[in-house]
This record gives structure tokens, C-alpha cells and sequence, in this order.
């Protein structure tokens, strides 16, 4: 503790802030560890294990990695218990921080605060730490890679107020993310359901059984129903952007993202290198072992040059087309070649080859009217998460600085 400060005067009383290092308000500071990725045996065991590009300002419900018992006692990662916060210091979330709601294992990049709940809300902290974000980042030093360490964390000063404070505030902006988290947890399901249902009609052909079914190379499916090949309906798109206005978006296996979302870096400062992609246009990414793709839906965009583009015919529906893709995984997985720089290349040949089954369009349309309807609700639910995400941030710097006091936002009783 090295001095006092005093917050604004709000309603009664004054609210005294004390300046801590982050060590003095936890119980313990601990890093992870990794287990050597060439030995499977450490892997996919039921032991969460949280890498630091999933930091990023969120509660951790579970992680995309699991390991075993094996590469647990065979490496530096460690249990770390349930409503730790979690600070990334390496890489492009280097500063992030996120909260653990469940005992979990990291690896050696995540700083990881075990709070000491007689001293400080963990959950306060936890905002504390997200609001001095840009402060945190500033701290890393390095290379080419800008990193922070634990010792840089630990010395870390904030100023706290008294700790029933810490909880009220606390309560306020949790309440605001368990809503955020709750709508997501929604969507997801009513994904997964729209998937399920696509699933029965369109691969397993459940309400079309009764249906006489014609045989083909690939496919058999009802009679009247079209089998088409790519070729027909996809032309190879290599339009260069020369607008750095143009935003730069990015193809994962989950789909197209903007850089800005996921990247503190660009690929190239040269924008005369991007490739433009438009709406509804099919992109192929880089990766090692899955196929990285997505449907553009934004209106317009750019991508790195070693991307593959595609503009699809307008008759193609390529909602349908995109779940097509989705639910027959195993079809495309010989679209990955290896490519002389890292990562993949996409061939070409082989996928103007394949061929997609295209039911009549009043199949379609039926089908259709039951998954617009859910996304709808799933649309509904991210417009009220980003104005509850507008309005717990807009919230936040004025209750850490005192310049907002609880009892000016709780409702009266």
C-alpha cells in the first residue's frame, strides 16, 4: 500500500480509493505450462487447458483444448481454480484479461491472479484490469512480439476502494455480462437446432423417406431434386484492391471475420495486394489440417492475396450452400493441399469437381420459413447484447473513478 486518494463526492459520503499492487491482493500469481504437441497422448483427455488467444474479456466456461492427466504431469501446466482472473501476455491479446468460472489448466502465457477474497472482489478486479487494458498492453516490451511477464503484472498498481464497494460495483457490471452470456448460450442453442433441422431434410431426408430416391456418383437422393457440379456456378474472383478504406477481413474455420475482431496486425501495409471479396462470395483461408472457408456477408472487404476467392451464381442459395458445406465435412477435407509457404492451398481443380444436390425451390422456401424465424431471435438477442455491452461500458470508468455511485443506478425501494 503506498498511498490514499479521494473520489468524487456523490450522494453522502466520500469514496477512498487505495492503491495496490496487484501481488498484494492475491493469494497467488502462477503462470502454465504446454505439453509437447507431438506426443498425442497428452491430448484430448477431459482436462480444460486455456491458451491466451482465448482471453479476450470474457468469462471461461470451457476451453477450446483439452488435455490429460499424462500431459498435465508431464509439463509446467497446472490447476488453477474456478473465478481466477487470467491476464494474456504474449501475442495479440497480450493485456486482455478474462475470469475462469471453472478449475482449469493454461498454458505459459497466461499470468493467472488467484484473489484473495478478504481483500479485493475478484470480479472488481476484473474490471479494473479491462478498463486499464490499454495501460497494460502499453507495459510489454520485447521484440517483434511485444510481451508482458508475471513480475510486470504483479507490480501492477490499482486503485480499490473499500471492499463492499468492490462488491456493489462488481454486481452491477456482472449483471450486465451474465445477460450477455445468457443470450449467447440462447443463440447457440437455437444454432445448433437450425443445423439439426437442416441436418434432417437435407442429409438424412427424413421428411422426404416416402420419396423415390435416384442414385448417382456421389449422391442418392430424392427424385426430382438437381445435381450440379461447383464448376457450374463458381468463377475464381482475383480483383486487387487498391482502397485502404476497404476493411480487411480474415477466414477461419468458423467463418469470416474482420481482422480488427481478432488481429492487432495487419498482413500487408501494401493494400494494393488484397484481393476484394463482395457479398456472398466463398473464400477459402490457410490452415494446417481443417478447411478455413466462409460466405461473405458483408457488402464488401479485402483479403490477403493468398486467399482463394469465388464469386457464386445467383442461383445458387448460398445459405444453403454454406450449410451445405458445413454438414458434409468429410467431402471436402481433400480440397487442403500443402503449399510451398506455410499453411495450405486450396485445389482448385478438385473443387470445381465437386458437386452439391439441390432440392426443388418450394422445399426450400418451406424450410426456410423455419430457420428465418430463428434467426431472427438470434439476431434480436445480439442487437440487445451489443447495447447492454454499449451501456456496461459506458458504466464502467464512471463507477471505478467514484464519478458514479452505486446508489445513483440501483433502483429504489
Amino acid at each position: 500500500m503506498l498511498r490514499i486518494r479521494i473520489g468524487s463526492l456523490l450522494g453522502k459520503g466520500k469514496i477512498i480509493f487505495m492503491k495496490y499492487k496487484l501481488a498484494d491482493i492475491c493469494k497467488k500469481i502462477t503462470s502454465g505450462g504446454t505439453p509437447k504437441s507431438n506426443n498425442p497422448n497428452y491430448y484430448g483427455g477431459n482436462i480444460p487447458w486455456l491458451r491466451t488467444q482465448e482471453v479476450n474479456f470474457t468469462d471461461i466456461e470451457q476451453t477450446e483444448i483439452n488435455i490429460t492427466e499424462e500431459g498435465l504431469n508431464n509439463s509446467s501446466a497446472k490447476w488453477i481454480p474456478a473465478y481466477t482472473i487470467i491476464i494474456a501476455m504474449y501475442g495479440a491479446t497480450a493485456g486482455k484479461s478474462a475470469i475462469t468460472n471453472i478449475p482449469l489448466t493454461t498454458n505459459q502465457a497466461c499470468c493467472n491472479l488467484i484473489i484473495d477474497n478478504a481483500k479485493a472482489d475478484y470480479r472488481y478486479i476484473y474490471y479494473k484490469l479491462k478498463l486499464d487494458y490499454e495501460i497494460l498492453a502499453g507495459l510489454a516490451n520485447g521484440g517483434a512480439q511485444q510481451n508482458l511477464n508475471a513480475q510486470i503484472i504483479a507490480n501492477y498498481e490499482i486503485d480499490i476502494p473499500e471492499l463492499s464497494i468492490q462488491q456493489s460495483i462488481a454486481l452491477i457490471l456482472s449483471s450486465f455480462d451474465r445477460k450477455i452470456v445468457m443470450n449467447a448460450k440462447i443463440n447457440h442453442h437455437l444454432e445448433q437446432v437450425a443445423q439439426a433441422i437442416f441436418k434432417s431434410w437435407f442429409v438424412d431426408f427424413k421428411p422426404f423417406l416416402d420419396k423415390e430416391f435416384i442414385e448417382s456418383e456421389v449422391w442418392s437422393i430424392p427424385k426430382g431434386w438437381k445435381i450440379i457440379k461447383f464448376s457450374s456456378f463458381l468463377t475464381s474472383r482475383t480483383e486487387k484492391s487498391n482502397d485502404s478504406s476497404i476493411p480487411m477481413f480474415s477466414v477461419t474455420d468458423n467463418g469470416i471475420f474482420l481482422r480488427s475482431e481478432k488481429f492487432n496486425i495487419n498482413l500487408s501495409s501494401i493494400h494494393t495486394k488484397n484481393k476484394i471479396i463482395k457479398k456472398t462470395d466463398i473464400v477459402f483461408g490457410m490452415s494446417r489440417e481443417v478447411l478455413n472457408w466462409g460466405i461473405m456477408r458483408s457488402e464488401i472487404g479485402g483479403v490477403s492475396s493468398a486467399y482463394n476467392v469465388f464469386s457464386v451464381d445467383n442461383s445458387i442459395n448460398t445459405k444453403y450452400f454454406e450449410s451445405f458445406i458445413k454438414t458434409h465435412p468429410i467431402y471436402f477435407k481433400d480440397l487442403i493441399r500443402p503449399a510451398s509457404r506455410e499453411g495450405q492451398s486450396v485445389d482448385k481443380g478438385a473443387l470445381m469437381e465437386k458437386s452439391i444436390y439441390l432440392p426443388p425451390l418450394s422445399v426450400l422456401e418451406d424450410f426456410y420459413a423455419i430457420e428465418d424465424s430463428l434467426t431472427e431471435c438470434i439476431k434480436a438477442n445480439v442487437d440487445e447484447n451489443r447495447r447492454l455491452a454499449t451501456l456496461r461500458d459506458t458504466l464502467l470508468p464512471r463507477l471505478m473513478s467514484g464519478e458514479l455511485r452505486v446508489s445513483d443506478i440501483e433502483p429504489s425501494k
